[in-house]
């Protein structure tokens, strides 16, 4: 799909979904064509970028804007094509080591000038995750918190509280699982829901920094520390906790057991709040809470992904991919992009208000109050790519097939000395 977006109703229409005044940016006399390339490809996210590039054009008279939108999965496997042969001037992609195999592959253009000229006021506390070999190769331009969404209606009508502790979730479980209903949904189609599984159980089980450490090659997937999170989530799957076939869904084919009430929670990112409440779901039904503890006195991280937008280093239009970055970062436009009518989740920008909604409240509580541990980026985040993809295998199969751990933890091994 691609959109060219210039002044007129593309802009009105933007101006309308993004109300608020346009980014006084000074950079008035753009020129030529901006060209933007995007993985926003579900309903929310695409009404988005659509939106930001057509208010960014509304912005610069003499500037083009051409965006282009491609399916979100797809687009991990394209975008290496697509920084080698005529890249756009600008992506969106993903922060931490996501950014590894285009940063040293050289396909990211370093933007630490723009960072240390002051382009990005109020992202201070973010540079961090922008930086590899003390160089920023990007902007961060929102990040949403993970946790347990949930049906309030069901939970009330069986009686059941938020957990706080493992023993609570698998009593809570049980009750639901008798009650004839799955406790989760999921859909491992694409393999990364699993991830956030484990992302869980394990820094709950042992802590962020052995979740860390692991993620860094530095901890055997053989050790029992990891075999002790298997273990755990081993518990749930035999309890029935899961929906059947999950493996055939992708998380969205997975909403409607929740939605219809034969699961009562996900475990899943705020971008899911959007699309439960498009299928009818009210939010006097739905709820949500901080993954449980586990191994108590252990400090709680948390799983909060950061999105990202990057200058392909063979861009043609750097001065306006510089003005671009500057605009999607800025308070106003951070604040309304990210707020329930945008993306529902939060601004990276300390200066930009955060929405006047239930679960941004919640997520935005939670990660600056309750996530001592440590934020992770996500599991195909914050291991290398290659690690990421055998490991999200390993880890369908054994959601699937549990009793097959130990052959799936020999190969996870044998991957961790080959990639590392």
């Amino acid at each position: 799909m691609r959109s060219i977006f210039k002044t007129g109703a593309a802009a009105l229409a933007a101006a309308t979904m993004l109300s608020g005044a346009a980014l006084a940016d000074g950079h008035t006399n753009l020129e030529g064509t901006l060209r933007i390339t995007a993985d926003m490809s579900n309903p929310g996210p695409r009404a988005v970028i659509e939106g930001l590039a057509a208010e960014f054009g509304e912005m610069h008279p003499n500037l083009e804007v051409e965006l282009t939108v491609v399916d979100r999965e797809a687009w991990k496997t394209q975008i290496r094509n697509a920084l080698s042969a005529d890249p756009p001037d600008v992506i969106n992609w993903y922060a931490a080591n996501r950014m590894g195999p285009y940063v040293n592959a050289g396909l990211f253009m370093d933007i630490s000038e723009w960072w240390d000229a002051g382009d990005y006021e109020g992202l201070e506390s973010v540079r961090g995750a922008m930086t590899m070999n003390d160089a920023q190769w990007g902007v961060p331009y929102t990040y949403y918190q993970w946790g347990v969404y949930y049906r309030e209606d069901i939970f009330n009508e069986l009686g059941l509280s938020e957990p706080t502790t493992w023993e609570e979730e698998l009593a809570n479980c049980q009750v639901i699982v008798d009650s004839g209903r799955a406790c989760y949904t999921i859909g491992t189609r694409f393999l990364w829901t699993a991830g956030g599984w484990f992302d869980y159980l394990n820094m709950r089980t042992n802590g962020f920094d052995f979740h860390m450490q692991l993620a860094l090659g530095e901890v055997p997937w053989t050790d029992d520390r990891v075999r002790a999170t298997f273990d755990n989530w081993r518990t749930l799957i035999d309890m029935g906790a899961f929906i059947e076939d999950h493996q055939t869904y992708s998380w969205q084919e997975a909403l409607p057991f929740m939605v219809n009430g034969q699961a009562t929670a996900y475990l899943m990112g705020n971008f899911a709040v959007d699309q439960l409440r498009n299928a009818g779901l009210t939010d006097d039904q739905l709820d949500f809470y901080q993954f449980p503890i586990i191994t108590e006195g252990l400090p709680q991280g948390e799983d909060a992904p950061t999105d990202t937008f990057h200058v392909p280093s063979g861009a043609q239009n750097v001065e306006a991919a510089r003005a671009f970055l500057q605009f999607v970062t800025s308070p106003d436009v951070q604040g309304r992009i990210n707020g329930p009518d945008g993306l529902g989740q939060l601004p990276v920008n300390a200066n930009a208000e955060v929405a006047d909604d239930e679960f941004i409240q919640q997520g935005f509580e939670m990660l600056s109050q309750n996530a001592t541990g440590g934020i992770a980026q996500f599991f195909d985040r914050d291991f290398p790519a290659e690690m990421a993809s055998v490991g999200m295998e390993g880890l369908q199969e054994f959601m699937v097939f549990p009793d097959n751990l130990d052959d799936i933890l020999e190969r996870l091994e044998a991957a961790r000395q080959r990639i590392y």
